[in-house]
């Protein structure tokens, strides 16, 4: 064998190694392609039952800012982006018009106090004049009698009796129109003391309706959270009603995850889920539960809901808007906004929770208090009336 021959081997040696190497490297990957499976299968038979959807959005409450009365904006305090408390000044209204009509109502509150008081005293003048006029009729029957003696003995003429008859009829006639002007005057009055007086009561419900359309020109948001949808512009005439701006209480935010119809049998209020946000990726994961499920799909609350009774009909999977409820302290460290797609993974292992929602509770309700109920506007309705009341009752 030559040189070159023993450094060039047979071609069918060549292709023997060759193949060899192809079915080692097959072996290998079989092996390994394999082992894959065999790991994936043990993870489906060990990992807990879920069910998982990407079709999920943040959702959330937009507090709507409205105009409760009238009035030109002097003021803006917040704008889109921005973070409010609750309690901060958003919205100043031109409030010239509320603080005349408030001054007006203190004064007709003044003149109703007045003239409750002045009713008062037309009782106790009228007391007085049913006390005189009784003297008048006993005076005039005490007359009467001693000229009918003294006719009787022949002292006066019949003529002077009469007369006095005549005075006793007007003294009772006088007291007659007394009591009954006492009746009138005490009417007015009766059972009521100043404070209570139907028309005290009603000059200070005006008073405070007054305060209240005063307090309106200063609008305050109701909750925490971030401003959106700003459309107020300073110098607006704006109506009573008019939209001025949202607020978004990012900190109480929910998830929307529409399963399919065939993933709700195992899904139970109160299951554990595990979200992640497109907005963040895998690296943050929030934790929430079920909250509850739709009561119907989303084609059944459409405007215009499909008919499936009319016409060819195409079956397709509907689904179900599921809402999980998120904690706030998560939320906290990573703010979601409203309408941010997430992926949804709900564990099911646990099936014993209810498939209904519990009993409607009070959601949200505005602690604001009633403006016109303050101790500022008692105060001042307590001294509008000792200013006016006098030394009366």
């Amino acid at each position: 064998m030559t040189e070159a021959s023993a450094n060039n081997p047979p071609a069918e040696t060549v292709q023997a190694a060759n193949a060899s190497a192809r079915r080692r490297w097959l072996i290998i990957l079989a092996v390994a392609v394999a082992a894959c499976a065999l790991v994936y299968g043990l993870y489906l038979v060990l990992k807990a039952p879920s069910e998982e959807t990407d079709d999920a959005y943040v959702a959330g409450d937009t507090v709507a800012i409205t105009a409760q009365d009238p009035g030109t904006v002097i003021g803006i305090y917040a704008d889109d982006t921005q973070t409010v408390k609750a309690g901060q000044p958003l919205v100043d209204l031109d409030p010239a018009t509320a603080d005349v009509e408030l001054a007006a109502a203190e004064a007709q509150l003044a003149r109703a106090v007045r003239t409750v008081r002045g009713n008062f005293l037309q009782v106790d003048g009228a007391s007085a004049a049913v006390n005189s006029a009784r003297a008048e009729l006993g005076k005039a029957q005490a007359d009467l009698t001693r000229r009918r003696q003294a006719a009787a003995a022949g002292a006066v003429s019949g003529e002077e009796v009469a007369h006095a008859a005549d005075m006793v009829k007007t003294a009772q006639a006088a007291l007659a129109l007394a009591q009954s002007q006492y009746s009138q005057a005490s009417a007015q009055v009766r059972g009521t003391g100043l404070e209570n007086h139907p028309a005290v009561l009603a000059a200070i419900a005006d008073y405070r309706r007054a305060a209240i359309r005063r307090s309106h020109m200063h609008i305050v948001a109701p909750v925490s959270g971030l401003v959106a949808q700003r459309r107020v512009q300073i110098g607006q005439q704006i109506a009573a009603g008019s939209p001025l701006m949202a607020v978004v209480p990012l900190r109480d935010v929910w998830i929307d995850a529409n399963f399919r119809e065939t993933q709700l049998k195992d899904l139970r209020i109160g299951q554990p889920v595990t979200i992640e946000a497109d907005i963040y990726g895998g690296d943050v994961k929030f934790h929430g539960q079920v909250a509850g499920l739709s009561a119907g799909s989303g084609n059944a609350f459409a405007l215009l809901p499909p008919q499936n009774a009319s016409g060819n009909w195409i079956k397709i999977v509907q689904r179900l808007p599921v809402r999980i409820k998120l904690d706030p302290r998560e939320l906290d460290k990573h703010p979601l906004r409203i309408g941010l797609s997430v992926q949804a993974e709900v564990d099911t292992s646990d099936r014993s929770g209810p498939l209904l929602g519990q009993p409607a509770s009070p959601l949200f309700r505005q602690e604001s208090g009633n403006p016109g109920d303050t101790a500022a506007v008692n105060a001042r309705i307590a001294q509008i009336i000792a200013a006016n009341r006098g030394g009366g009752r």
